[in-house]
C-alpha cells in the first residue's frame, strides 16, 4: 500500500474509533444510576447511622449531585486502600471521599473542581484569652498533635514549640481541656465534628499553613461526563443546597477557605 494511502487509512480508523467511543455520560444516563464509591467508615464524611443506613457529608453531597444529574445514586463502600484501583478498573463512576487531586493522581484520573477546602487549624479552650495567630505564637507553649500525622511534622518544623504526640484526637483534646496543653492542631474540616463528639469546652482557632482541596475523580476520556458533573457541582454551590449540607456538618460552607487561611 502507498504510504499516503496507508496513513489515510490509519487516520480513518482513528477517527472511527473516536466517533464510536462512548462517553461515561451516555452510559450513566442509559443506566439511570450514578455509581459512587466511598469508605462508609469515615465520619463525619461517610458512616452508618443508628438505622444502619449510609449517612454523612459526602453521602449527602453525592445524593445532591446525582439528583442534579437526574440519576439515582448507587453507593459502593470500599476501604481506602483499594478505592482508587477500583475506579481505575471501572467498578464505579466516581469517588466522593475527600480525595486530594494530586499531580500523580491527575496522570490517571480527571477531577472536578474542588468541593471542599481545608487547612490545618489550631484548637484552643473555649474560655481561652490567648489569641494565637499561628504556630510561631506557640513558641514555649505545649501543642498536641496526632502521632505520625502531617500536623506533627508541620508543628515540629517551628522552632520552640513543645510538640506532644498522642495516639489520637480524643487523648490530646482531653489534655487540652484539662489545661495540660495550650493548643492542639488538626484538619479544619474535622474540628467541629470532634468538638461535638467529645463535648469538651473547646473551639477552633486560627488557620495554619496552606489550603488544600478535595475533588471528585473519574476516568479520563469522558469530557461530557466531566462537564456535566462540574456543572452540577457549580449549580449546588450557587443555589445554596451544598452550603446547607456543609453547615449541618461543619458550621460553615467548606467550599470556601477558612477565614485567615
Amino acid at each position: 500500500m502507498h504510504k499516503r494511502t496507508f496513513l489515510t487509512a490509519l487516520l480513518a480508523i482513528g477517527l472511527g474509533a473516536t466517533a464510536s467511543a462512548t462517553d461515561l455520560l451516555d452510559t450513566v444516563k442509559a443506566r439511570g444510576t450514578l455509581k459512587i464509591a466511598l469508605e462508609g467508615t469515615y465520619p463525619p464524611f461517610s458512616f452508618k447511622n443508628a438505622k444502619g443506613e449510609l449517612d454523612g457529608f459526602d453521602v449527602e453531597t453525592a445524593r445532591l449531585l446525582a439528583k442534579k444529574l437526574n440519576l439515582k445514586p448507587e453507593f459502593v463502600t470500599i476501604e481506602w486502600s483499594g478505592i482508587l484501583a477500583g475506579l481505575q478498573a471501572g467498578k464505579y463512576d466516581i469517588i466522593i471521599n475527600q480525595v486530594a487531586a494530586t499531580e500523580k493522581r491527575k496522570e490517571v484520573f480527571d477531577f472536578t473542581q474542588p468541593y471542599t477546602l481545608s487547612s490545618a487549624q489550631l484548637i484552643v479552650r473555649k474560655d481561652s484569652s490567648q489569641n494565637y495567630k499561628g504556630l510561631a505564637d506557640l513558641k514555649g507553649k505545649k501543642l498536641g498533635v496526632g502521632q505520625g500525622s502531617n500536623y506533627a511534622e508541620l508543628a515540629k518544623a517551628v522552632e520552640g514549640v513543645q510538640v506532644k504526640t498522642y495516639p489520637g484526637a480524643p487523648e490530646y483534646l482531653q489534655d487540652l481541656a484539662l489545661g495540660r496543653l495550650d493548643a492542639a492542631l488538626n484538619d479544619s474540616l474535622l474540628i467541629p465534628y470532634l468538638i461535638k463528639q467529645t463535648k469538651l469546652p473547646l473551639k477552633g482557632g486560627a488557620a495554619v499553613g496552606s489550603v488544600a482541596g478535595s475533588a471528585i475523580p473519574y476516568l479520563k476520556g469522558n469530557p461530557a461526563f466531566g462537564a456535566a458533573l462540574d456543572k452540577a457541582l457549580s449549580d449546588v454551590k450557587a443555589d445554596g443546597s451544598f452550603a446547607r449540607i456543609s453547615k449541618k456538618y461543619f458550621d460553615r460552607d467548606v467550599s470556601k477557605p477558612l477565614a485567615g487561611a
